[in-house]
């Protein structure tokens, strides 16, 4: 089983304090550019992967999904999803990404936020993605960038500040571990080539893809944004069956 660092209660607690856990989708920056690479959502059958609090899953019901399934592997977060969900046309279930099974075909969209980076077996996960999707369906995925998940060593400096960022043996894939609201969490370091190429190799057509950074509007509404401009936090990806 995958690491389950969300049911940790020094992680939870801090998690449930940051902005994206408060606000909900409004509260992460980089759901705005998210958003518009979702189809319309109306009459589809989606699958949230990592659905956490469900934030999405509310979002596309709203917009007018027939049918959300979300899966997640913390207790803590299907709780929290499942208090604050009365609507009979969303389903949360307890999973692990890395040996989840999945109906086939069965979705019109695969989503899912700053999860995969989690996932040990990615190209096994997106191989039962592609079978889940109907023909032409969609994934539509934000992950970390691999800038982040390959910390170790100071690989950079950023010349205006001073500050050095924490990239090291960009190359070398495999579990990376780091000190994020608790201590020990392991998250996957594979570079942008490895998780585009397994896409490819899976069948899925690449339609978009974006190395998140925060437009000029945001940050004079959030200053603290700027930082962000230094190096790509998020890698956003659009894929077709």
């Amino acid at each position: 089983m995958a690491q389950n660092i969300y049911d940790n209660p020094e992680f939870f607690a801090g998690y449930t304090r940051l902005g994206r856990s408060v606000e909900g989708l409004d509260g992460a920056a980089e759901w705005p550019a998210l958003r518009a690479m979702l189809p319309d959502m109306r009459g589809l059958a989606v699958l949230d992967l990592g659905c956490g609090f469900g934030w999405f899953c509310r979002w596309a019901r709203a917009q007018g999904a027939a049918r959300v399934v979300g899966l997640d592997l913390s207790e803590n977060m299907l709780d929290r999803a499942r208090a604050t969900t009365p609507d009979p046309a969303i389903t949360y279930i307890r999973a692990d990404l890395d040996h989840a099974d999945l109906p086939r075909p069965a979705f019109d969209l695969v989503y899912s936020s700053l999860a995969l980076h989690y996932v040990e077996h990615l190209q096994a996960l997106m191989a039962k993605i592609h079978a889940a999707l109907v023909p032409g369906g969609r994934l539509v995925f934000s992950m970390e960038h691999p800038i982040f998940t390959a910390p170790t060593n100071p690989g950079w400096s950023d010349a205006d500040g001073g500050r050095t960022w924490p990239v090291d043996a960009y190359s070398l894939e495999g579990p990376r571990r780091t000190d994020w609201l608790a201590k020990g969490v392991i998250k996957q370091h594979r570079t942008i080539a490895t998780t585009l190429n397994t896409l490819l190799r899976t069948g899925f057509a690449i339609r978009y893809l974006a190395e998140w950074a925060p437009t000029d509007a945001q940050i004079a509404d959030r200053a603290a944004l700027a930082e962000e401009r230094h190096r790509p936090p998020f890698l956003l990806v659009s894929a077709q069956r």
